[in-house]
């Protein structure tokens, strides 16, 4: 009897033990930074043999060339010699100016908008072809008509912007109004809400993650087209700063540029990702 009252006890322990997992370490947040910059002088390393050895053309630019021709562009960045004589400052003011004030345009169109065509199939199957028509245009193509139109350069980099920015939003508000449940406008009814009431405090906030999606795939549309329309339009931004310096063979300054357009650009989609991060709700 003591044995087989002693292997009882001793079994669930032997299972306890052989089913015990060990806790598993987190990797520190340093690591990532480290792997990161790792990759990346090794890619400057890679880069510069393979520009040593001649595998690349004259005017190829170099990380020692780039880093010394970014000391010479961010030394004095606030100058200004004429109206298209200043320095990188200027140009990136220019373009956050057109492109913000673009942006902002374009939401004060796509949302309202959104939130009517997402109410309402009638209207939505309406203009749905439409809408497929002109969404899968390049933005650039309507650049001749916007100068045709508008017959200024800056207005037309705006108006560029603005169709850039439009469809994102757009889109990304419809299907947000149209996935908000029946059955919060269905109680807000019951309740005896006014429609502006179901709308500001029903549908808005249930909608808000999505418009905000298409705020943050907006913002970096509009981004990535201004370079190319400032350099058909002229003057300042950085589309013409990149567009003067291949006609002056400076590949170097064109990929210190590069690198603060893309700088520029996660900080824009970080403003946007930390606004989408407040609003968001499961």
């Amino acid at each position: 009897m003591s044995q087989t009252h002693t292997s009882t006890i001793r079994t669930p322990a032997t299972r306890t033990s052989a089913t015990r997992t060990l806790p598993t370490k987190k990797p520190g947040p340093w690591k990532p930074v480290v792997l990161g910059l790792g990759l990346f002088l090794a890619f400057l390393l890679v880069w510069q043999l393979i520009a040593a050895a001649g595998w690349l053309s004259d005017i190829a630019p170099t990380p020692a060339r780039t880093f010394s021709r970014g000391a010479e562009i961010l030394a004095d960045p606030l100058y200004r010699d004429g109206p298209a004589s200043v320095g990188i400052f200027w140009h990136m003011v220019a373009s956050l100016r057109r492109v913000l004030l673009g942006f902002i345009i374009a939401m004060l169109i796509a949302i309202p908008l959104g939130f009517w065509l997402g109410s309402s199939t009638t209207f939505r199957r309406a203009t749905d072809p439409f809408v497929q028509i002109l969404r899968p245009v390049s933005p650039l193509a309507w650049l001749p008509l916007g100068l045709a139109l508008l017959r200024d350069a800056e207005n037309t980099a705006v108006f560029v912007i603005i169709l850039s920015a439009l469809w994102p939003t757009l889109l990304n508000t419809i299907e947000a109004v149209r996935g908000v449940h029946p059955s919060y406008k269905n109680l807000g009814a019951t309740l005896g809400t006014s429609r502006v009431d179901r709308l500001l405090y029903i549908t808005g906030p249930a909608a808000l993650p999505g418009i905000i999606t298409g705020m943050r795939q907006s913002l970096s549309t509009a981004w990535l087209v201004i370079v190319a329309a400032e350099m058909l339009v002229g003057g300042q931004g950085v589309g013409f700063f990149v567009w003067n310096m291949w006609n002056r063979l400076d590949i170097d300054a064109i990929v210190v540029v590069i690198v603060l357009i893309g700088a520029i650009g996660l900080a824009l989609d970080y403003l946007v990702a930390s606004l989408q991060k407040v609003v968001r709700y499961d």
